[in-house]
C-alpha cells in the first residue's frame, strides 16, 4: 500500500524531531566564545615572575606569553609511566614557557631584554657568583642550554647536543659557577622502537599474595612496547657543560631520575631507574639504584637498591623499608644524609622510633654514623652551620608537624623544638628561614649573632594574612618583629638583601593595584618602585571585595570572600550568586576555619576561577570554607555529607541574611574535588538552583585504594565510599548540573569516565545535565579555544538556570 504524500510528510517530520533530539543530546558543535568582558580575561597579561640574583644586585623578570592555541596543545605526545612526553623534543608535552627575560639592576636604572632565538624559554637560574643567568631554550629540534652574561648583556648557547628533559627540565650549576651539569639525548631516531604491529603475546600480571594497595594512576606502562619507548625517551647521558672548554661525560647512559653534585663539586649523587619496570605505579616509584660517583663519573659506591614502591603499607606517610631520601649536607664538602624506617615503613605501628637518620662522608668507605632518631616520619633538614640546623618530621593521622633545632656536630644533645603544630594550623606558622649561600655556594640558613635567624611568612591571622619579617634567637628564645605589612596594602618579602634584614625586596599590592616589586629600606624608612606592571583587567578594577566570617551550626568558625560586581549598590536588592569552593579535611576543629587570605590582596580576576561572572551581574562567594573534620579516632570522611551540607547551609544563610543573595538563585561550582563537592551538594541538599562541576570524580569505588585525604581502602570503609559517592545518589540530583572534563585528564582519580558515567546516570534517571568533553585537554585546560568555550558553557548555564530561574 502506498503512503499518501501527507503521511509521508508527517513521517518525515516525526523522523526530523527524533533526529533533532539525538543531535541535541550529543552535539558535535564548534567552539563557542563568551561575551566580550569574559573573553578579554583569556588574553589578559599574566603577572611576571621574578628571580633575584644571589648577590642581590640584579633581578630577572620572566614574562609569560598569551594562552596557548589548540594546535599547540594538540601536538603529538606519548603517555608513558605516568608522564606525557613530546617525542620530537625529548621534553614534557605540557609546559608553561617563558616568552621573554628582562634583567634589571637593583641599584641603578640599568636594564635590558635578553636576546634569544626563541620565545619558548624554561627554568632560568642564576650562577652562584651572579655573573650569569642560565636558561633552557626550545629550538626547532629540542631543548638547549643557553647562558646570559650580565656584564656584556649577551647570550650564547653552551652545547650542540640536545638536553633530555623527558623526565622534566633538570640541570645544576657547578659549585664554582663554571658550568652546568645536565642530561643529554644519546639515542638516534634510527634506534627508536617501532610502534604498532602484532603483539608477541598477551600481557600478564600476577598477584603473589603480597598486598599492593596502590592508588589509581593514569598513563601507566601497559606492555613491552611501552617499556621500550619509555626506556628510549628516558635514557640520557649525564654531561658537565662548561662555560669555557670541552664538555665532559659522566658515567654511562641510563635513566637518571635524580642527580646532585656534592657541595665541593668532587662527587655526584645519582638515582638511576632500574628494570623491571612497573605496570602499577609511575616511573618515580620504579626500582632505583642510588649511587655516588666521582666528578668524572666513576662509580664509587652503590648506596642502595630501592625496589618498586608497589607494596608499601597503606597510608600517606608510608615509606620503603630500606635506606631512602638521600641528600648532601649543604654546609659540608661531601657528607650524605639519609633515612631508614624503623617501623617497617608503616607509621601506624606503635614504636618509639619511626625513622633513624644516618650520615656517610667521603670517601664513603667507612660505616655510616647515626645522626638522630625521630618519633615521626622524616621530612627533611634545612642546614645552617655546625651549631644550627632544622630537622622536620610529620605524621598524617593527626596532621602533626614538628621542626626542631639541633647542632650537627653534637647530635646527641637535646633538640630544641622550634615549631610543633597541626600542619593545617596557619595561625601558628612561624615562617621560613631566610637563606644565603655557603662557602660552597649551596643554600643554607642565614645565621646571625646569638644563633639568630631571620624568618619570613604570610602571617595568617583572624584578620587575614599579615606578611612579616622576624628575627628569632635560639640562644635567648626571643623573637622580634622587624617588619610587617600594613593596610591598606598587602606586601610580602620577596628577598632579604642584607644580613641585618634592613634592606628588602617586596611585592606590594592593594585591591585595585597590581602587584609590583619595591626596594624597602627599613633604616631609612624608604620605598622605591622596581617594576610598574599595569592592571591586567581594568574592566574589573572597581569590583568590591569583603572577607565574611560566619559559623557552622556546630560552632565551627568559617570564612569566605564575597565579591560584588562593579557599580552594585545594596539598595539594588539581592543578586544571583555563584559560590565556588573546595573541601579540605582536618583533625582539629579549631584550625578548620582559619582565614588564609587578605582583604588587601589584589583583586586578581582570571578566566580560571569564578570571578569572570561578576561581569554579568553575579555576586561571587569565593572559597567559602567547607572543612570536613574528624577529631580523635574519628575520620573526617565518616560524616562527610552532613558536614558538607552544614557548611554550605551556613554560607547560603550568611549571604541571604545580608541581603546579598536571592535564595532561589544561588549556584554552586568547583573544579576537581570541588566538582565532587558540587555533585554531593546537589544530591543531598536543596540549597542551589544549579551546579557547575569541572574535571571531577563521582564514583569512589573507581578509586578503591584511597582518594584525596582518605587513606582507608574501599573494603575497610565501604559505607563511607558509598555515602560519599554522588554516583550512588544520582536519583536525588534534581537541579541542572553542567559537567566539563578534559578528554585527556591524567590526574589520579579523575578519569574522564567519571564524568561520562555520572552523566549517563543522571540522563538515565531523568535528571537535567550537560556533559562537555574538551578534546586534548588534561585536568586543567590550556588551549585558548577550550577556555573560551568553557566560559561560554558556564555563562550560558548560569544565565539559563540561575539568573533566569523561576
Amino acid at each position: 500500500m502506498k503512503i499518501k504524500p501527507w503521511w509521508r510528510q508527517a513521517c518525515l517530520a516525526v523522523m526530523a524531531v527524533v533526529l533533532t533530539g539525538i543531535s541535541n543530546a550529543e552535539e558535535a558543535m564548534t567552539y563557542q566564545t563568551p561575551p566580550k568582558a569574559m573573553a578579554d580575561l583569556v588574553d589578559a597579561p599574566r603577572q611576571p615572575a621574578a628571580i633575584v640574583a644571589h648577590d642581590s644586585r640584579h633581578i630577572a623578570f620572566a614574562r609569560f606569553p598569551g594562552i596557548l592555541s589548540l594546535a599547540d596543545v594538540a601536538k603529538l605526545e606519548l603517555k608513558l609511566a605516568g608522564i606525557r612526553i613530546n617525542p620530537a623534543k625529548f621534553a614534557p608535552s605540557r609546559d608553561w614557557p617563558i616568552e621573554q627575560l628582562e634583567i634589571k639592576a637593583l641599584d641603578s636604572d640599568k636594564q635590558f631584554v635578553v636576546s634569544l632565538p626563541s620565545t619558548r624559554l624554561f627554568s632560568p637560574s642564576w650562577s652562584p657568583d651572579s655573573r650569569h643567568l642560565a636558561v633552557i631554550v626550545e629550538e626547532s629540534d629540542g631543548l638547549y642550554p643557553w647562558v646570559v652574561d650580565v656584564e656584556s648583556q649577551k647570550a650564547r648557547r653552551l652545547s650542540k647536543t640536545r638536553m633530555n628533559a623527558s623526565l622534566g627540565i633538570r640541570y645544576q650549576w657547578s659549585h664554582d659557577g663554571k658550568g652546568l651539569l645536565l642530561p643529554q639525548v644519546v639515542l638516534s631516531e634510527k634506534e627508536r622502537p617501532k610502534e604498532g604491529g602484532l603483539p608477541a603475546g598477551p600481557v600478564v600480571q600476577e598477584s603473589t599474595g603480597e598486598k599492593a594497595p596502590v592508588r589509581t594512576y593514569q598513563d601507566l606502562l601497559k606492555n613491552p612496547q611501552d617499556e621500550a619507548l619509555f626506556s628510549y625517551y628516558a635514557t640520557s647521558q649525564l654531561v658537565f657543560v662548561p662555560l669555557k672548554g670541552k664538555e665532559r661525560k659522566l658515567g654511562a647512559p641510563g635513566i637518571q631520575e635524580q642527580f646532585a653534585q656534592s657541595p665541593d663539586g668532587e662527587y655526584v649523587l645519582v638515582e638511576r631507574i632500574q628494570r623491571p619496570f612497573s605496570y602499577l605505579v609511575p616511573y618515580d616509584d620504579f626500582p632505583t639504584s642510588v649511587e655516588v660517583w666521582d666528578k668524572h663519573g666513576k662509580l664509587l659506591k652503590q648506596l642502595a637498591l630501592i625496589p618498586a614502591k608497589e607494596n608499601l603499607p597503606q597510608g600517606f606517610d608510608s615509606v620503603v623499608t630500606g635506606p631512602r631520601a638521600y641528600s648532601w649536607r649543604a654546609d659540608e664538602p661531601a657528607m650524605l644524609v639519609y633515612a631508614v624506617a624503623q617501623d617497617g615503613g608503616d607509621m601506624k605501628k606503635e614504636v618509639e622510633v619511626h625513622d633513624r637518620l644516618f650520615t656517610l662522608s667521603a670517601p664513603f668507605t667507612t660505616e655510616p654514623q647515626t645522626l638522630m632518631d625521630l618519633g615521626m616520619r622524616y621530612a627533611g633538614i634545612t642546614w645552617g652551620n655546625d651549631k644550627l640546623a632544622l630537622v622536620t618530621e610529620w605524621r598524617f593521622s593527626d596532621r602533626k608537624l614538628r621542626t626542631s633545632k639541633f647542632a650537627p656536630t653534637a647530635p646527641s644533645e637535646a633538640r630544641v623544638v622550634f615549631d610543633e603544630r597541626s600542619y593545617n594550623d596557619a595561625y601558628r606558622d612561624p615562617g621560613n628561614p631566610v637563606m644565603t649561600l655557603s662557602s660552597f655556594n649551596t643554600r643554607i640558613i642565614k645565621v646571625g649573632d646569638n644563633q639568630s635567624i631571620l624568618l619570613t611568612g604570610l602571617g595568617a591571622s583572624p584578620q587575614g594574612n599579615i606578611p612579616f619579617l622576624d628575627r628569632h634567637s635560639f640562644a635567648s628564645g626571643e623573637k622580634v618583629r622587624l617588619w610587617h605589612s600594613e593596610a591598606p596594602f598587602y606586601e610580602r618579602v620577596a628577598a632579604v638583601l642584607d644580613d641585618e634584614g634592613k634592606r628588602l625586596l617586596t611585592l606590594r599590592e592593594s585591591p585595585q593595584i597590581q602587584p609590583n616589586f619595591f626596594l624597602r629600606d627599613l633604616s631609612a624608612n624608604s620605598l622605591k618602585a622596581i617594576s610598574d606592571f599595569p592592571h591586567p583587567t581594568p574592566a574589573f578594577a572597581n569590583i568590591e571585595k569583603e572577607l565574611i566570617k560566619y559559623k557552622r551550626k556546630d560552632g565551627v568558625e568559617l570564612s569566605g570572600t564575597l565579591y560584588l560586581p562593579p557599580g552594585y549598590k545594596r539598595e539594588d536588592g539581592p543578586l544571583p550568586v555563584l559560590m565556588w569552593a573546595y573541601p579540605l579535611e582536618f583533625k582539629d576543629a579549631a584550625v578548620a576555619g582559619q582565614v588564609k587570605d587578605s582583604p588587601y590582596e589584589f583583586n586578581r580576576v582570571s578566566y580560571w576561577g569564578p570571578l569572570a561572572h561578576l561581569a554579568h551581574g553575579f555576586a561571587v562567594f569565593d572559597d567559602p570554607k567547607m572543612p570536613i573534620i574528624g577529631q580523635g579516632k574519628a575520620q573526617p570522611n565518616d560524616n562527610f555529607r552532613e558536614q558538607l551540607v552544614n557548611g554550605a547551609q551556613a554560607a547560603v544563610d550568611v549571604l541571604v541574611e545580608r541581603g546579598i543573595a536571592d535564595p532561589k538563585r544561588i549556584a554552586i561550582g568547583g573544579h576537581s574535588y570541588g566538582a565532587f563537592m558540587t555533585a554531593n551538594l546537589l544530591a543531598h541538599s536543596e540549597l542551589f538552583a544549579a551546579g557547575i562541576a569541572r574535571s571531577g570524580a563521582y564514583n569512589r569505588t573507581l578509586t578503591p585504594f584511597g582518594f584525596q585525604g582518605e587513606e582507608r581502602n574501599f573494603w575497610e570503609a565501604s559505607d563511607t565510599y558509598g555515602a560519599m559517592s554522588p554516583f550512588f545518589h544520582a536519583e536525588k540530583i534534581n537541579e541542572p548540573m553542567l559537567m566539563i572534563h578534559g578528554e585527556e585528564d591524567n590526574n589520579s582519580g579523575t578519569f574522564p569516565i567519571q564524568s561520562q558515567r555520572m552523566f549517563a546516570a543522571i540522563k538515565g534517571l531523568g535528571g537535567r545535565s550537560r556533559l562537555v568533553m574538551l578534546p586534548h585537554e588534561q585536568h586543567g585546560y590550556r588551549a585558548r579555544e577550550s577556555i573560551l568555550h568553557m566560559l561560554w558553557e558556564q555563562y550560558t548555564w548560569l544565565e539559563t538556570y540561575v539568573k533566569k530561574a523561576e
